[in-house]
């Protein structure tokens, strides 16, 4: 079995909405999603078969103070606005397919960060809620979400316990990956003075995602070393952007230019994939 591993990074991952919309168009479907923040919500899009719909998203509101500002903070604690962008935008503005995503009969996870235990936990996309509280979770970064609850516990950023969650796909049976990043070649992750700063805040409160907050650089350079030597065997895909990407990038024409990247990536290798898909059959 061939799993699909996505990457977050905010709007870094429009590169992967953009692959993922070349696999839309090409008919190629995998058996096993999994991913944490922007990847795995970009990729829920995949899944209901909406081409552009993410992309078609960030055009329409990234700039929108009711999707990210300041102001939402007074309303929900949080820089994005969670109601609009989890609420108005997939129930009324760009309607998210629910019927097409549920005939889904594949496995599709969301991975969430424990802020109690600091550890990765992963949920079933199909039996979230209405309110998308799983994609919530795992898009909540410490300072600019709050925590998310979900059956009593707190949640944050998948990102936080399992950037890139090869291992997890490994571990529930796949024998390849193909993984979709959003850094280029040769990017090397640092603790951030952001980072330390949030730990301090949040250290009282969620103890062990302090501990995350400073040590996450080594487990992404860790997990990024172990996507690497699964490709030098032949186990892996992996696609990345050209370039770097401000995770906030505000340029609507940028982020336009990033997803075609991807999606002229996708189709340029989309006979690549079949061939890679079809061997660990």
């Amino acid at each position: 079995m061939t799993g699909l591993v996505l990457e977050g990074g905010t709007f870094r991952g429009i590169f992967s909405a953009g692959i993922m919309d070349a696999f839309i168009e090409e008919g190629i479907e995998f058996p096993y999603i999994v991913g944490v923040s922007a990847g795995i919500s970009n990729g829920v899009s995949y899944v209901s078969k909406q081409f552009a719909r993410n992309i078609d998203i960030l055009e329409k509101y990234r700039n929108d103070k009711r999707y990210l500002g300041m102001r939402n903070y007074r309303k929900c604690r949080s820089m994005f606005g969670l109601d609009f962008v989890f609420g108005d935008i997939p129930k009324e503005l760009v309607p998210f397919d629910y019927e097409e995503f549920k005939r889904y009969r594949g496995t599709c996870l969301v991975g969430v960060t424990n802020a109690e235990t600091g550890k990765a936990e992963f949920k079933n996309a199909l039996e979230d809620s209405e309110n998308f509280d799983f994609l919530r979770a795992t898009c909540a970064i410490p300072g600019y979400f709050p925590a998310i609850m979900i059956d009593g516990k707190p949640y944050f950023d998948g990102g936080l316990a399992s950037p890139i969650c090869v291992k997890q796909a490994l571990k529930d049976g796949c024998s390849r990956t193909v993984i979709i990043l959003t850094q280029p070649e040769g990017f090397v992750k640092k603790c951030g003075k952001g980072n330390i700063a949030m730990s301090q805040l949040i250290k009282h409160k969620y103890p062990k995602i302090e501990m995350l907050l400073l040590t996450r650089h080594k487990l992404y350079n860790k997990q990024l070393e172990f996507c690497r030597e699964l490709e030098r065997r032949g186990k892996a895909l992996i696609f990345r952007p050209s370039h770097k990407l401000n995770s906030f990038e505000k340029d609507e024409k940028t982020l336009r230019a990033v997803w075609q990247e991807g999606y002229d990536m996708g189709k340029s290798r989309a006979d690549e994939i079949r061939a890679f898909i079809s061997e660990s059959k």
